[in-house]
């Protein structure tokens, strides 16, 4: 049963990773922001991301809190987990 809980929560950190990723990546070439799917990932994304930029000052033209937001995500990810190890 532990097991179980600490896969899903693993999976639920690694679907939103690859969303983060998409996001970062979506960044860097021109696409319709009112097709479905994109819409879902910046929606999806912003509310995490907009902590990240409030904090975060861009340089010129780059901005660099979707990258620094993922390596927290990760870093999230394995709190959370070796947290649940431990109770579970």
């Amino acid at each position: 049963m532990g097991y179980t809980i600490i896969r899903a929560v693993n999976v639920a950190f690694e679907v939103y990773a690859v969303l983060l990723l998409i996001r970062i990546l979506l960044s860097w070439i021109r696409h319709n922001p009112y097709q479905p799917i994109i819409r879902f990932i910046y929606e999806s994304t912003e509310p995490y991301l907009r902590i990240f930029r409030r904090i975060i000052p861009s340089f010129s033209q780059i901005d660099l809190s979707p990258i620094i937001a993922f390596f927290v995500l990760h870093i999230i990810q394995r709190i959370i987990i070796n947290i649940l190890i431990l109770i579970l």
